[in-house]
């Protein structure tokens, strides 16, 4: 288990890990994460203010706020989620669960919020203990400017000898507002998985996800 996810207050814990959807079906439940998701915003903004900050001192304000901008993207921080795991323990409605809340990249960026503005509050508001933690994470994350994730997952696979290929289905019960999920391969290998409101974007998250998961 990710040291994140290792609370003192399991009570703590298990709010950060509530989405309202399971809240609303279990009134027995302690809340949800919506103020721990507000919290964890404000103070994951510092901590990627300190971090890019001693990363590199000697650039611009534009790129330093351009780098803190891919940093704490919604996208960005749904993949940290999954890297810690945290796709896996969050506490989803049944509906929700029914549209795959777990993949979604949105309800996963709040999550890792949450989970952060609770973890403050756990270790008595210790800036310095949750900045090393998320230094680990954020190491891993290339800060080079935005470049379209298909061209780069294309790129890839041509020296591999092949091309990427997706795979899009649509999925949800609301005919007026489809879901579409598309999964990119490279040869038999699964890559990365996307969603979007249509198909176009629904790949352009599944290269994404490769690109990020993979560090093409």
């Amino acid at each position: 288990m990710h040291k994140l996810l290792i609370f003192n207050d399991e009570q703590l814990l298990r709010r950060a890990l509530t989405h309202s959807s399971y809240a609303n079906e279990h009134p027995e439940a302690i809340g949800d994460n919506e103020q721990l998701e507000w919290l964890g915003d404000r103070v994951l903004n510092f901590i990627c203010g300190v971090y890019l900050y001693q990363l590199d001192s000697e650039i611009t304000e534009k790129e330093l706020t351009d780098r803190l901008k891919r940093l704490v993207n919604n996208k960005q921080l749904s993949q940290l989620a999954k890297q810690i795991g945290l796709n896996h323990k969050i506490l989803l409605g049944n509906g929700e669960i029914k549209q795959d809340g777990r993949q979604k990249t949105k309800l996963l960026s709040g999550a890792f919020e949450a989970i952060v503005g609770a973890y403050f509050l756990d270790t008595n508001r210790n800036y310095q203990e949750l900045f090393l933690l998320l230094k680990e994470l954020f190491d891993s994350v290339s800060l080079e400017k935005d470049i379209d994730p298909k061209n780069r997952l294309q790129e890839f696979a041509q020296k591999k000898g092949e091309m990427p290929e997706y795979k899009t289905e649509i999925k949800g019960e609301n005919a007026h507002a489809p879901e579409f999920i598309s999964s990119v391969y490279i040869g038999d290998k699964l890559y990365g998985q996307g969603r979007g409101k249509n198909k176009k974007e629904a790949e352009n998250n599944a290269a994404f996800e490769a690109v990020n998961q993979y560090k093409l």
